[in-house]
């Protein structure tokens, strides 16, 4: 007992010297942690492998973490060199950014961008305790929309570019983002959450008509219509969609009319739609890719190659048509013909990338 009293000194001591007193975890319920804030283990990838290893294991991503898609195929058709510039357009979780610096064997320069302000600051630290510094890493918090005003500004044209224009899982995952109908959280998917309008600011004020546009010409959504009309009785009714559990909701009433059997999956798959409509129109996705496409050509050495991964049929198009037409007017050498696929055993260990498509661009 005095042993013990003694021991509950020092450490009390031992945080008064620190001037921060001990603070204990807080317990989650049950066995396993649910939530994302409770999954303590899989936010400390450094500290507890083990943990992250065997979530990997089972075909799912750490909480905090995003698993990087493709990365061999990636690496092995920008073919880096120590000494060259290259441009990660969408840093991300810095997994891609990662496995290009290591190509670089310390000579040579990344540039990575995101628009993300939280997410890039925790990548950048993680990127500097792994040894990339600023000598060879600049990150950047801009849109890749901008990369005409990135080159300007650092006066390099780039060897290599890479746009994974996939959400990353740690953006998913956080219910605070409002990305995932999964769990409940706030209607905002935003990419920077400081800028623009959230996803529930912009269903107040757009019309049922500019709705319906937006779920077809974004995701393809079959009940475009249904969904939209429900919308509208909401707001009618005075009842704001605020969080993803509401538009969860309004799916599920809109849908009400689909056979039983039937109407889980069909809810399911709308949510996917919607919540991916919403976020490309909250972010001006198409506009800002757009853009990027233009602008790419002017930025790049000759011989210069270029991968972008996209995750849907609207990016994809975009991604070729483009290729296409400036290979025909010579400005690449050479385009993809077909788009390159993850592997399946890759889509076993990380089934988010089963939809990912890669093209990629040879600069004349």
């Amino acid at each position: 007992m005095e042993n013990q009293q003694k021991n509950l000194s020092g450490n009390q001591q031992s945080g008064d010297q620190q001037g921060q007193p001990h603070k204990r975890r807080v317990r989650y319920s049950g066995t396993h942690p649910k939530s994302f804030k409770e999954k303590y283990k899989e936010h400390n990838p450094e500290k507890y492998a083990d943990t992250i290893a065997k979530v990997i294991q089972k075909g799912s991503t750490p909480a905090g973490m995003h698993i990087s898609i493709m990365v061999q195929e990636i690496l092995d058709f920008l073919q880096i060199k120590p000494g060259q510039i290259g441009l990660d357009a969408t840093l991300g979780y810095g997994g891609h950014t990662k496995a290009m610096l290591q190509k670089l064997e310390g000579q040579g320069h990344i540039y990575g961008l995101d628009v993300d302000p939280i997410e890039s600051a925790k990548t950048k630290e993680r990127l500097l305790g792994q040894g990339f510094g600023e000598d060879i890493l600049t990150v950047r918090l801009q849109n890749f929309a901008d990369i005409d005003l990135v080159s300007k500004e650092t006066g390099k044209k780039f060897d290599f570019v890479l746009a994974d224009l996939g959400v990353s899982s740690m953006q998913i995952d956080n219910p605070e983002r409002g990305f995932s109908y999964k769990v409940d959280g706030p209607l905002d998917l935003r990419l920077n959450p400081l800028k623009g309008v959230s996803a529930a600011e912009r269903l107040k004020e757009v019309t049922e008509e500019e709705l319906v546009g937006m779920l077809v010409e974004n995701s393809d959504e079959p009940y475009a219509k249904e969904i939209a009309a429900t919308v509208s009785k909401w707001r009618k009714k005075g009842k704001s969609i605020e969080t993803t559990t509401d538009l969860k909701n309004v799916i599920e009433q809109a849908l009400c009319y689909v056979p039983k059997e039937d109407k889980a999956e069909a809810v399911k798959k709308s949510c996917q739609r919607c919540f991916q409509a919403l976020r490309i129109d909250v972010n001006s996705e198409f506009e800002v890719l757009y853009a990027f496409l233009e602008k790419l050509p002017e930025v790049l050495n000759p011989g210069a190659r270029v991968a972008i991964l996209t995750f849907h049929s609207g990016e994809d198009r975009l991604v070729k048509k483009s290729f296409k037409e400036l290979q025909r007017a010579g400005v690449y050498s050479d385009v993809s013909k077909d788009v390159i696929r993850p592997s399946a055993e890759e889509c076993v260990r990380n089934p988010r990338a089963k939809s990912t498509k890669m093209r990629w661009a040879v600069k004349a």
